[in-house]
């Protein structure tokens, strides 16, 4: 059973989107907050797998809280939640480490699949916001990352699908590998990338023309 905690300032759409996830019986939500700062306090006492942040919250908002729960639980996925169809705002969340990026208007079907993508190791934007985060990540303007490293053919392959948002059982399904296999090379790439987790392994992807 994964444990969710939302954090958004209206109580009507926490508990329309508890509704949604809880139609799933592998999802629960076990934790419920008003603003960023409710929910880091919520983190801090009990565990959760994957917290779901309104953008715009008083206090503090969910990119803010988000930048806090990767650098304090890098283990916790993070799926940002707005009505703000923006790409300065997915681009921000991106850059923080967020696992996704959703717009409220989605439906339970959609909401689900993205939370288990997330939960599954996987980089989940919604369409309409992918179709203007992406050209801006492919923006050669912005100075690429430098390889430190040759990566070996499989370690590139593995990268490629990181970029392309596949979790880690896909990758292996697609690759005729075991999925310890490929947890152990996408170690093996941050490490040689110098990189803090997968969202920046998929980001280094698409700069670097992988995907």
């Amino acid at each position: 059973m994964a444990r969710i905690v939302i954090a958004e300032d209206q109580s009507l759409v926490v508990q329309g989107l508890k509704m949604m996830i809880e139609t799933d019986g592998n999802l629960q939500v076990t934790g419920e907050a008003r603003n960023g700062k409710e929910v880091i306090e919520l983190c801090e006492k009990q565990w959760f797998d994957l917290a779901l942040l309104d953008i715009r919250m008083p206090v503090m908002d969910g990119l803010e809280a988000a930048k806090i729960i990767r650098e304090r639980w890098p283990d916790m996925k993070v799926l940002m939640l707005t009505t703000f169809n923006d790409d300065e705002y997915a681009l921000e969340a991106l850059r923080i480490g967020a696992h996704g990026y959703m717009l409220k208007d989605a439906d339970a079907e959609s909401l689900i699949r993205s939370i288990k993508s997330c939960l599954s190791g996987g980089l989940q934007i919604q369409g309409e916001v992918a179709a203007k985060v992406v050209p801006r990540l492919f923006d050669h303007k912005e100075a690429k990352p430098k390889l430190q490293h040759e990566l070996t053919p499989r370690e590139t392959d593995i990268l490629k699908r990181i970029g392309e948002g596949k979790n880690n059982k896909e990758i292996a399904d697609e690759l005729a590998l075991s999925v310890g296999t490929v947890k152990n090379n996408i170690s093996v790439l941050l490490d040689k990338l110098y990189l803090r987790d997968r969202t920046q392994l998929a980001i280094f992807a698409i700069k670097n023309d992988i995907v």
